[in-house]
């Protein structure tokens, strides 16, 4: 049995306080020692950060109430983001233990972690996440699960390869509203299913493109660029790279995994994908630096002949969410615990004994630590994520083209269009690539 396995074995079977005697310093924390609330260090999860600016520090601080965890380490290209971050753990633990590192290949090769929480660009997504599962650690990582569907296939390859606790940052399935309609949507209360609308935001306004300006001495841009084309800095990095095809998709791949991930899961499809999607999307003019599709209208539909179709909020009747259509009606969830229905006996009427229940949590976080412990597969697997990102992205490719997309959801390649095809996996600038599984 090699370490990380009997690790996660003596994680797993001890919630007891180590036994034996330690020889202290003088001055140490009481969360080093077990007292307050804490548990001590032998029976905690010992976890890091990669990836600390505002999505980041939000995980970051998500992990931190939970007694059976130590943060001990950050990463980040930004050395902003790591004194501000690492300041919130040192100050959570009363210490200045926080290790940062600007490098995660260094990162990863010195740190002795059970799991790391990963909240990079989209366009960093892959090389991360395969990185770090080839170094056996378990992973909360964020959505969407690529930028491209051949480096999702990467990822998946990896989980599986080198059978890690793999949880994505599509929350809203451990939220009792979106749980309730999938359930109910899943166990026939609308009979059978004919389509499915899912309502995801617009773009951001338009910039022009912003003159090139000196890089602020705190951010490495070329290796924050990574695999991307080398371009100059023009003041945009953080955040707003989601509005620049080299980075994400826009708001379409962003919500991808939140409101097609719940469409999936009611239809019980999130392992599969469409066969058809075709659509339109209306892109920024040339010459602007934020080039995502400012509007996007597009079809997918399934073997069994339901349709989902995804749209801009603005487009569709109910507005953002996801909302779907069966013979007995519709039913629609979104974000501020909403659940509403064409008829209000279609949420209030329990399901009964017989039900087929859905996997239920009620804390996203929460739900990835308990399956440390029991290595057990977490609300949203890496399969599930990848599927749900493909819609987003096969959609994409449609748009792109123009054409109708013919998709083998088993194989997953494109059938009818050998161009479009190759659009599956993004260029890779050198030297970077995705680490060998």
């Amino acid at each position: 049995m090699d370490h990380k396995s009997s690790r996660r074995l003596f994680l797993r079977n001890s919630l007891s306080a180590v036994a034996g005697t330690i020889i202290l310093p003088h001055i140490i924390p009481s969360s080093a020692l077990g007292m307050n609330g804490f548990l001590p260090p032998s029976d905690r999860i010992v976890m890091g950060s990669i990836g600390v600016g505002s999505q980041g520090v939000s995980n970051m601080k998500g992990f931190l109430p939970f007694k059976e965890v130590q943060l001990v380490s950050m990463c980040d290209v930004d050395s902003g983001h790591l004194g501000k971050a690492s300041a919130i753990v040192n100050q959570y633990y009363k210490n200045t233990d926080c290790r940062t590192y600007k490098d995660y290949r260094v990162f990863l090769e010195k740190e002795k972690l059970d799991a790391v929480c990963i909240s990079v660009p989209d366009h960093w997504h892959s090389i991360a996440y395969v990185a770090s599962a080839n170094k056996k650690l378990d992973i909360y990582g964020e959505k969407p699960l690529a930028r491209s569907i051949g480096e999702g296939q990467q990822i998946v390859k990896a989980v599986q390869k080198n059978n890690i606790v793999w949880q994505t940052g599509s929350w809203q399935r451990s939220v009792a509203n979106f749980h309730k309609g999938a359930e109910l949507v899943f166990n026939g209360r609308l009979g059978k299913v004919d389509h499915v609308e899912v309502g995801l935001p617009n773009a951001t306004k338009l910039i022009g493109m912003p003159p090139i300006k000196p890089v602020p001495a705190e951010l490495d841009w070329d290796f924050w660029l990574g695999s991307a084309p080398k371009v100059e800095y023009r003041g945009v990095c953080h955040w707003n790279w989601r509005w620049i095809l080299d980075y994400s998709g826009g708001q379409l791949t962003d919500w991808a995994g939140h409101h097609i991930d719940i469409a999936h899961w009611g239809l019980g499809l999130d392992r599969t994908g469409p066969i058809e999607v075709s659509g339109e999307g209306i892109y920024p003019p040339s010459g602007e630096l934020y080039n995502v599709p400012m509007e996007y209208d597009f079809n997918c539909k399934y073997k069994s002949g339901v349709v989902i179709r995804v749209a801009n909020a603005a487009r569709l009747p109910h507005g953002m969410g996801v909302t779907w259509y069966g013979e007995n009606g519709w039913i629609h969830v979104d974000r501020g615990d909403k659940i509403t229905a064409s008829k209000p006996e279609l949420i209030s009427e329990e399901l009964g004994a017989n039900k087929k229940a859905l996997y239920k949590s009620d804390n996203h976080i929460g739900n990835f630590l308990e399956c440390i412990r029991t290595r057990k597969e977490t609300i949203t697997p890496a399969e599930v994520a990848h599927r749900s990102i493909s819609v987003g992205l096969l959609g994409e490719i449609a748009m792109t083209t123009k054409q109708k997309i013919q998709w083998d959801p088993v194989k997953e390649k494109i059938i009818n269009n050998v161009e479009a095809n190759k659009m599956l996996m993004r260029p890779f600038r050198a030297p970077w690539k995705i680490p060998a599984i």
